[in-house]
């Protein structure tokens, strides 16, 4: 409600003390008195002379702008405190992620979704769903390589002969393996599905007897290196030199065999030699090296563990050698035959790919959350059973790892497809009592994987669908009538499909450990910050929890994901950006109370007192806007143009307020106030203005716009411009508060330092989706303002619809400026502010006051002090206006008779010699750059007409018919004629008549040059000191503007806002 910025209470609201007379301080220039002195010359600017000591004239600052010899003192002091101050591993981190998911799922209870709750609870809607449908594809191909182990041990060890695709050579096993894979994996994977599908009750029954058989297996293992320390198992592997020997071509670990007293070749004879006599040609390792047969499990209490203890990683195709053997080795660089049956390194091995291929077998931490939602007490039973089963298959794991290195001979750990010992299985034959346990343990472990991750993926999924923050996933929200996810389900198994379709378990075991991994770190990010955040609603039950725990386990989630697979880990990355800004972007706004938001809130608070520390760098001054609307009975905005202009402005940078006012008490017009509120907030998301909303109830509108200046933002982030629309009918007001609640506006930002825009024919300014193909911006700048006049241009230049729009700059010089030299100095100084714009100088020479000025003053004055003296209705006060306004022009023309040169002589000289001279000779001039038609007028037929093809040295004051006839049928005017004869016998104020000289020239002069441009900005001179002018200040300003399409009058902030450093 404030562009008209009307219908206060009558009361001011209190002068402000030093209103009267105040001394400005300059808090941006040096001027010197002598330079006062000449900016004070001349009337040309008299509308702007009472500002002059804090705002200088253009002319006389550009030199030194130009040369540095004049720098803003706001620069200065920011350039010199520069100066100044120049020279003045898996199981740790595992665990650590139960502790911080412990904490979390003790802190309330948790529903269906388990990992993905704890998240989007403690981290937001975005990264909850990021990280949660991340999770759920690396749980869905989890159950991929289950299911792939199950078909591997089936084919390899239980049933061989049940291999559909058959290897004609050695080579083509590997691949006809895969293919066998592919086929018996999508089988298991149907029966799979089927039996989540039929209910997870038959899935926790099978779940018992698959548990039964790993614990069996795990305890063959151990009761089998027991018996390995007194009794080790026969396991022969055989060496030639120290070069391990596949058993696929040959029975005899051994060059020669004697037959009775005859010495013969073996097998592995004629593998490397060119025939099977003794005189055969045969390869020079085989020839210089022997044949050893050891065994490949020496037992416990071989020692064989101060061997295997330090790494020994190969790279692909080079042969498995056991250290410590002796060799006679070959010259370097000879190449080794690849069809000799060594044992070959079928990759490169590494530390970070060995962590990738393990990390899969401690993902299980996550079966039991994932399933919160069937849970009796998820609070209590994810805790402890998560926290137990790390610590048992941690130890597990770890013994395992040291017994197996305890031993087995590193030449077969290394042995990847176990070709040494003929394709057996090594821990089975380590096992106690027979392989038969390890076999059948391994295939239901991996049977009872496969069934957790096919259960748990899903209702995962669900979770997610069932949140509504994706919002094509809605439709795996549904399922049976008791709960069973079954569309989720069916999803589930499809992506399942396609990582058995890959068939190869070194592929697909990064993609796992990416996302695990992902998720992991993020619960331990959720713990740290609700822990740091402090807030009163983190009470969990689980108190073995540190912040340092957290971070601790988040960095390691990270560190292990390079480590692992570098390219895996920015892929998966992006993978859960891309959601993460999907889900921002269309998904459902939800408050969940989330720790991100809390972690905004401290982070705004902090920026907020570094913001207090001092003002900012005049390089990162931006318009901090507070926009001043009005709103109708409805709530509306009145003039939307305003926003788009705001928009415009400011592309989503820095702060903007939109305020508003309404009358009343906040008691009775709460209601009123929040659908304002919303319907600003609309209009802001329409015409993509960022920023803040606030609508304030007052008894009276002044009062109001002066809470809105005084408390708008907080702390250091608070506004330093004020934009406002023009009050454009003040004219026509019942009462005269709407100009006055105006400019107490402009003074109240003028004592606050804030800038001011006020757009003049708002209505006319463009809309966003507007665009101006040609054009220009035109900068009239008058008096220096900071820069301000620079700067706006520069920022509306920069959206769509200013883009096409060039920048001029007009400045105006005195009769004693150089106009020519004026002109370098503004073109270099805009070359050092990196500004491009044309540049021109508008000389206004000294001239006499014209008819048109002095009639125009003389008619304003008597206006006003009618309606000082008056107290009639409205139309009462119309008439009397126009009467008044007709008796005086026709005195005038009676006193001067038409078609005679007049001169009239304003003399500088106080009001009291004016009047000591009644009888002084009153002569007119019309001057020679008068307008040919009268300016705008409070209402139409006030002002009389000037014709346009009299001799512009003569005034032609003529009447109209109408205007005749109006005068006869006129009724007796209520004044006494002695109090008419008063005001005509009054005389303009001399001050008042140098104001609207200086209006009216500029305008002319403005009109000429600009009146086709887009925009036109201009300085706006501030109102008059003393108040008892108040009442001519909106004249002024009219007159100033009149003509013009689209206009803006700026006010700076008494600050520098633009500098020419970089």
């Amino acid at each position: 409600m404030l562009n008209n910025l009307t219908d206060c209470e009558d009361g001011d609201g209190g002068a402000n003390p030093g209103d009267g007379n105040p001394k400005e301080s300059s808090p941006f220039i040096n001027s010197t008195d002598t330079e006062k002195g000449k900016e004070y010359d001349g009337k040309n600017m008299a509308l702007f002379e009472e500002e002059m000591d804090t705002s200088p004239m253009v002319s006389s600052l550009l030199s030194g702008l130009a040369n540095y010899t004049n720098l803003p003192q706001g620069s200065r002091e920011h350039e010199e405190a520069e100066n100044n101050e120049g020279g003045k591993k898996k199981p740790v981190q595992t665990m650590l992620t139960a502790i911080s998911m412990s904490a979390i799922a003790t802190n309330g209870v948790v529903p269906a979704g388990g990992s993905y709750y704890m998240i989007s609870r403690s981290l937001g809607p975005e990264f909850g769903g990021a990280v949660g449908l991340c999770f759920y594809l690396g749980t869905t191909f989890a159950g991929a390589m289950y299911i792939l182990g199950t078909i591997e041990i089936l084919l390899a060890y239980l049933f061989p002969a049940m291999a559909i695709f058959k290897a004609e050579d050695a080579s083509g096993e590997a691949a006809a393996m895969l293919n066998n894979m592919r086929v018996y994996g999508t089988c298991v994977l149907t029966c799979m599905a089927t039996v989540v599908f039929v209910g997870v009750k038959y899935v926790n029954k099978f779940a018992l007897v698959f548990l039964g058989c790993v614990i069996l297996s795990i305890l063959a293992i151990y009761a089998g290196v027991i018996k390995s320390a007194f009794d080790p198992p026969n396991f022969p592997i055989c060496l030639l030199g120290n070069r391990t020997l596949s058993r696929h071509g040959f029975d005899v670990c051994a060059k020669l065999a004697w037959e009775g007293n005859e010495t013969v070749t073996t097998r592995l004879w004629g593998l490397f030699c060119s025939s099977r006599f003794l005189n055969a040609t045969c390869d020079e390792y085989f020839m210089r090296n022997n044949v050893t047969e050891i065994q490949g499990i020496p037992g416990a209490a071989s020692g064989l563990i101060k061997e295997n203890l330090w790494s020994s990683y190969l790279t692909k195709g080079v042969i498995v050698e056991r250290r410590g053997m002796p060799s006679a080795g070959l010259a370097d660089g000879t190449p080794v035959d690849m069809d000799h049956p060594y044992v070959f390194s079928d990759m490169t091995s590494y530390f970070t790919l060995l962590v990738g291929i393990y990390f899969p077998s401690v993902t299980g931490i996550m079966a039991g959350s994932n399933r919160s939602g069937d849970l009796r007490d998820a609070q209590k039973s994810i805790p402890t059973g998560t926290i137990l089963a790390i610590a048992t298959t941690s130890a597990v794991y770890i013994s395992s790892v040291v017994l197996f290195g305890a031993c087995i001979e590193g030449v077969v750990l290394r042995d990847k497809f176990g070709e040494a010992v003929n394709g057996n299985l090594v821990v089975g034959t380590l096992a106690w009592p027979s392989p038969w346990v390890i076999v059948i343990g391994s295939f239901f472990s991996t049977c009872g994987a496969g069934l957790q991750s096919l259960t748990g993926a899903p209702r995962l999924l669900q979770a997610i669908s069932r949140d509504g923050i994706v919002p094509f996933l809605q439709v795996f929200g549904h399922g049976k009538a008791n709960g069973e996810p079954t569309w989720a389900l069916l999803l589930t198994a499809c992506i399942c499909e396609i990582g058995i379709l890959i068939a190869s378990l070194d592929e697909v075991a990064p993609i796992l450990s990416m996302f695990f991994l992902m998720c992991y770190m993020f619960v331990n990010l959720a713990c740290a910050v609700q822990t740091l955040l402090r807030t009163p609603n983190w009470r969990p039950r689980f108190r073995y929890y540190h912040w340092t725990l957290s971070f601790l386990g988040m960095s390691l989630c990270l560190a292990l994901m390079f480590i692992c697979s570098w390219y895996y880990a920015l892929v998966a990355m992006l993978i859960a950006g891309l959601i993460y800004k999907y889900i921002e972007y269309r998904g459902a706004e939800k408050e969940w109370g989330d720790g991100i938001r809390g972690l905004s809130l401290s982070a705004a608070r902090y920026a907020l007192l570094r913001l207090e520390e001092g003002p900012p760098h005049t390089k990162n001054w931006r318009p901090q806007l507070l926009v001043l609307v009005r709103v109708d009975q409805d709530q509306n905005v009145v003039h939307p143009q305003l926003l788009s202009l705001t928009s415009q402005l400011k592309a989503g940078k820095g702060l903007t307020i939109v305020g508003s006012v309404l009358e009343g008490t906040f008691l009775d017009n709460h209601p009123q106030a929040q659908r304002a509120e919303e319907s600003i907030r609309r209009l802001m998301e329409a015409e993509k203005v960022k920023g803040f909303c606030q609508v304030v109830i007052s008894s009276n509108l002044r009062d109001g716009v002066s809470h809105l200046i005084q408390s708008g933002g907080l702390g250091g982030l608070q506004h330093n411009t004020v934009l406002v629309g023009w009050p454009r009918n003040w004219r026509q007001k019942e009462d005269h508060q709407t100009w006055r609640n105006f400019i107490e506006l402009v003074r109240e930002t003028t004592a606050g330092h804030l800038a001011l825009l006020v757009t003049k024919n708002v209505s006319m300014f463009p809309g966003n989706p507007e665009r101006f193909s040609e054009g220009s911006i035109d900068v009239w700048w008058i008096v220096h303002d900071g820069g301000m006049l620079m700067l706006l241009p520069f920022l509306l230049r920069h959206h769509k619809v200013w883009r096409k729009c060039k920048m001029r700059i007009f400045t105006v010089a005195q009769m004693d400026d150089n106009s020519i030299q004026m002109k370098k100095d503004l073109t270099t100084f805009l070359y050092h502010l990196r500004i491009t714009a044309e540049v021109e100088v508008v000389e206004m020479h000294e001239s006499d006051i014209s008819a048109y000025t002095y009639e125009k003053t003389l008619v304003m004055e008597q206006r006003s002090q009618i309606l000082k003296q008056m107290h009639l209705t409205k139309n009462e006060r119309e008439r009397e206006i126009q009467s008044i306004t007709d008796e005086s022009r026709g005195s005038i023309r009676r006193k001067n008779p038409a078609n005679t040169r007049l001169r009239l002589n304003v003399p500088e000289e106080t009001a009291g010699d004016s009047e000591e001279k009644p009888e002084e000779e009153v002569q007119l001039i019309h001057d020679q750059s008068a307008p040919s038609c009268p300016s705008s007028s409070p209402s139409p037929g006030e002002e009389p007409e000037v014709e346009g093809e009299a001799d512009p040295e003569k005034v032609h004051l003529t009447w109209t018919k109408d205007k005749s006839v109006a005068e006869k049928n006129k009724g007796p005017s209520p004044v006494s004629s002695e109090g008419i004869k008063d005001f005509f016998s009054m005389k303009p104020n001399q001050s008042n008549v140098r104001r609207m000289h200086t209006a009216v020239r500029l305008n002319e002069v403005i009109v000429q040059k600009s009146q086709g441009a887009k925009l036109v900005l201009l300085n706006m001179p501030g109102p008059p000191r003393n108040r008892n002018g108040d009442e001519n200040y909106m004249e002024f300003l009219e007159v100033l503007t009149e003509h013009l399409d689209r206009v803006m009058l700026v006010r700076g902030g008494g600050r520098e806002v633009i500098t020419i450093y970089s």
